[in-house]
């Protein structure tokens, strides 16, 4: 809340000057009404004391009045928050059936006992998760709002206005969260009670229902990050169907610098992250609590050969070939004359309204934003998974990041380190490791209180063998599967804000400024949209699939002659997994 209310004064402006223009555009900032409003509002004793008088208020339930507009500030945030809360009600239940669908396979094959239960694929839900929700709300509006007819595409009236922005923001939240419930199946099948459910002739269903309660709670922090993003990073959405939500509220008082209205609404969202973060973690432990303590789970990473497919080597050749056959045209040279001319073999991806290329834009394009995407991803990950080894520091630290909408962590870091090139690339980093410190502290505490673990420490197995030798080769594999499967989305952050005026400007042939700079045309012509998405979803397919056999190999010592302690024995002689009972329930039932 600190940083917010500097806010006005990071941005190197004139807080009065901002308050006037957003108060009338056209009235003069004369020196007279700039000082008048400086007095109005305080701004010369600076933010210590403001900040002080807001928090003062809140105890009294005050939050104080618009710089804008002068009316109360919590009753419109609350009312904000109402419709957020709504919206998010509804994509919840679209990300949910958009899972049962991503895992409908894997159910099926399972529960069966059927071969083939692991595998590389995913394609189709691969794609749906790298497209941008701002994209799927344009087509959605577009062509089933406008077009056809069949929802309402603007405004919040009742339920009919609220299936689309649903729809816009399930979709490719159900998919990654889908992927990741689909990446922990298979080793729930593979468990002693599942094998023993399917010898004494359960019904799949009833099997295929239990390996799903089974791999709920490695999930759960992940839903509960993923529903506060609803709330508050949801602004792309709002804006294109004019929903009054949280998320526009306090991007427009950001930009507003209505200081007010902007703590408020950023308080009420790190509020909403840490009740959603406390039910993630207590539903975590009601599903599974007796086998965490008990140290009675079996890992459900169990080491694997790499998945054998051509997968990969198909969407990298398309991708490759997409970019070579882009570079040598000019993504700059302007032909009014050719403006939005349809795909022909002049212009096989077609032009954009000023008649540039597009396919030469998405190829030059990809040069800077696919180099920056793999380095923030990285730095993520790697973060993610240092800071996902203590659960009690990241995880406070991960819920309040991830309540700030990107956008406003984009205007604090811009106020911190300026304008610039990196600019996007240090505000997408700050809340990119959030999902992966989540999932690599879920999964590290069912990895702990597995029975193999359990027996190997009981032999005077080290902290730090443990920890190389048995966790992290069962954590990494699943976390940086699903780092991959987040790249498209860094790519695309890093653009939006660059769009947005805090790193690179057009004409720069990003991605993502691709995608906002031709959203316009999408009905006129949507080649000038659809071009640039399909080359995404293709890194979003192409991610998935590389990483879908990835398994990393166990470390291990060469034997000793003269083993002298449980550390210098060769892992297949020190821990020994105990023979497991079978059961017909998984652990926690």
């Amino acid at each position: 809340m600190c940083a917010i209310g500097l806010l006005p004064w990071l941005s190197r402006t004139d807080p009065a000057l901002t308050v006037l223009k957003a108060r009338s555009a056209e009235r003069d900032p004369t020196p007279g009404a700039l000082r008048a409003i400086r007095d109005q509002l305080g701004l010369s004793d600076g933010p210590l004391p403001l900040l002080g008088h807001w928090l003062g208020g809140l105890l009294h339930g005050d939050g104080g009045r618009s710089w804008v507009s002068g009316s109360e500030v919590l009753p419109s945030a609350v009312q904000a928050l109402g419709v957020s809360l709504m919206l998010m009600a509804g994509a919840v239940a679209v990300a949910v059936c958009t899972v049962a669908a991503v895992c409908a396979r894997t159910l099926w094959l399972g529960s069966r006992r059927r071969p083939g239960t692991r595998r590389p694929g995913g394609t189709g839900s691969a794609a749906l998760a790298a497209l941008p929700e701002f994209l799927v709300a344009s087509v959605l509006a577009s062509v089933i709002g406008v077009q056809l007819g069949w929802l309402p595409a603007l405004g919040w009236y009742g339920p009919q206005w609220m299936v689309l922005p649903s729809l816009a923001l399930g979709l490719p939240a159900g998919a990654v969260l889908g992927r990741l419930l689909d990446d922990l199946l298979p080793g729930a099948f593979a468990e002693p009670w599942a094998l023993a459910a399917a010898a004494r002739g359960l019904p799949p269903r009833a099997v295929a229902r239990k390996a799903v309660r089974r791999c709920v709670p490695g999930l759960l922090p992940n839903l509960g990050l993923f529903v506060v993003s609803l709330t508050g990073g949801a602004v792309a959405v709002e804006q294109i169907f004019d929903i009054p939500g949280l998320g526009q509220l306090t991007l427009r008082a950001a930009l507003a610098q209505d200081l007010p209205v902007l703590q408020t609404g950023t308080l009420i969202l790190v509020v909403l992250a840490a009740i959603a973060g406390a039910l993630a973690r207590l539903g975590a432990r009601l599903l599974i609590g007796p086998a965490l303590r008990d140290g009675a789970l079996r890992s459900l990473h169990p080491p694997a050969p790499p998945a054998r497919s051509i997968l990969p080597l198909l969407y990298g050749a398309l991708l490759a070939a997409v970019i070579a056959l882009g570079l040598p045209r000019d993504p700059l040279a302007l032909d009014p004359a050719v403006g939005l001319q349809a795909p022909s073999p002049a212009h096989p991806f077609g032009t954009d309204a000023l008649g540039r290329d597009i396919l030469a834009r998405v190829a030059h394009g990809a040069l800077t934003t696919l180099g920056i995407a793999l380095a923030v991803s990285v730095a993520a990950l790697v973060t993610g998974l240092l800071l996902g080894l203590l659960p009690r520091l990241s995880g406070p630290v991960a819920d309040t990041i991830n309540a700030v909408p990107p956008l406003l962590a984009g205007l604090l870091v811009t106020g911190l380190a300026g304008s610039g090139p990196w600019t996007p690339a240090i505000a997408v980093a700050v809340g990119a490791w959030t999902p992966l410190a989540t999932h690599t502290s879920a999964l590290l505490q069912q990895e702990r209180a597995t029975t193999h673990l359990t027996a190997t420490r009981a032999l005077g197995a080290s902290e730090w063998y443990l920890l190389t030798r048995e966790l992290l080769p069962a954590v990494l594999p699943p976390v940086v599967r699903h780092a991959l499967l987040r790249l498209p989305g860094v790519a695309l952050n890093l653009a939006a804000l660059s769009f947005l005026g805090l790193g690179a400007q057009p004409p720069s042939p990003e991605w993502g400024l691709l995608l906002a700079e031709n959203q316009p045309y999408a009905e006129r012509a949507p080649w000038a949209v659809l071009a640039p998405a399909a080359v995404l979803a293709l890194l979003g397919a192409l991610a998935v699939a590389a990483a879908g056999g990835l398994r990393i190999p166990r470390l291990r010592r060469p034997p000793s002659s003269h083993p002298t302690a449980l550390t210098d024995r060769p892992p297949a002689q020190t821990a020994p997994e105990p023979p497991h009972t079978p059961v017909l329930t998984p652990p926690g039932n």
